[in-house]
């Protein structure tokens, strides 16, 4: 019985000392709170790729998510003080030493989804596609000049 004990409780330990990222314990968790809202943002956006990858575009459906999308789109900027590059966080530092290229990222990501938000409940697809796939890659350009992980 000892034997089988060990056995099960091993891989449990290694797993602990692997550890995952460590906890945003600051005041007022800013790291916690952007991330969170960037992973909320992801998950209201990534079913409008669905739609489109599986053929499936829905009108109203890809309307009520870009809704939602918008709705989450100005919230995470606030957290990104300047005693925020801390971790959990996978800011790189040019998002505080070169914070006028990261406010163009910004609006860029702003204009993209008022474009997607203009163009939400249309009937033509590719139309539809096409302000889906601006808004990706002003996401994917920012990830690439500000965020150490992808």
């Amino acid at each position: 019985m000892p034997r089988l004990f060990t056995f099960a409780l091993l891989p449990a330990l290694l797993l602990s000392a692997c550890g995952g990222e460590p906890e945003d314990t600051r005041p007022g968790q800013p790291v916690a709170h952007r991330r969170a809202i960037f992973k909320e943002l992801l998950r209201e956006f990534e079913p409008m790729g669905v739609m489109l990858r599986d053929n499936a575009y829905d009108p109203q459906r890809f309307a009520a998510q870009a809704e939602k999308v918008k709705a989450l789109r100005d919230r995470p900027w606030q957290y990104f003080g300047p005693d925020t590059q801390y971790p959990p966080s996978h800011s790189k530092g040019e998002v505080w030493s070169k914070p006028a290229e990261f406010e163009a990222q910004r609006q860029a990501f702003l204009t993209a989804t008022d474009k997607l938000l203009a163009i939400a409940g249309t009937e033509d697809a590719k139309e539809a596609e096409a302000a889906f796939q601006a808004v990706e890659k002003s996401c994917r350009d920012c990830h690439q000049g500000f965020k150490n992980k992808y």
